[in-house]
């Protein structure tokens, strides 16, 4: 058995770019910047190096967010790894590349950041556009945070 799942959090690259395939599907490509923290070894520093990593969002979902999504916006994907080659037209030679079929996609940025949401503030309650919802995307509700100790009177709770 094997899984084929995978969770990456980053800053897209450029803004989507939107197409559609005959039957009409729409298709959003975008890429995520995601750090990988690496120790230099001539100066024993820490470095953040990136990894550019194509994503690809199918159907209704892909036409609703891309007025939310645009260069810069961080977000948190989730999906599936592809492997795709295909022959260059120009050159002639083989190419290939891996990409994430995005199943879900939550923005991490503070909510005042993203124009058009609905709301007013900068909460940073996070806004999750899941494969199996509704064409229009939904908020998570908020979770509620846990009482301090004090309020137990010394008493362990459990």
């Amino acid at each position: 058995m094997s899984i084929n799942r995978v969770t990456i959090t980053g800053n897209l690259t450029r803004d989507p770019e939107m197409r559609a395939t005959p039957s009409g599907t729409q298709i959003m490509q975008f890429g995520v910047a995601v750090n990988d923290r690496r120790r230099n070894p001539q100066t024993n520093e820490w470095e953040d190096t990136p990894n550019f990593i194509e994503c690809v969002l199918f159907g209704n979902r892909a036409d609703k967010l891309q007025q939310y999504l645009h260069k810069g916006t961080k977000v948190a994907v989730e999906g599936k790894l592809r492997w795709s080659s295909w022959e260059d037209k120009t050159s002639g030679q083989k190419r290939s590349k891996i990409e994430v079929i995005v199943d879900d996609l939550e923005f991490m940025n503070p909510r005042s950041d993203n124009a058009g949401f609905q709301g007013q503030g900068a909460t940073s309650e996070p806004f999750v556009a899941a494969a199996p919802a509704a064409d229009i995307p939904q908020q998570t509700a908020p979770v509620e945070a846990p009482q301090p100790a004090e309020a137990f009177d010394g008493e362990i709770p459990f």
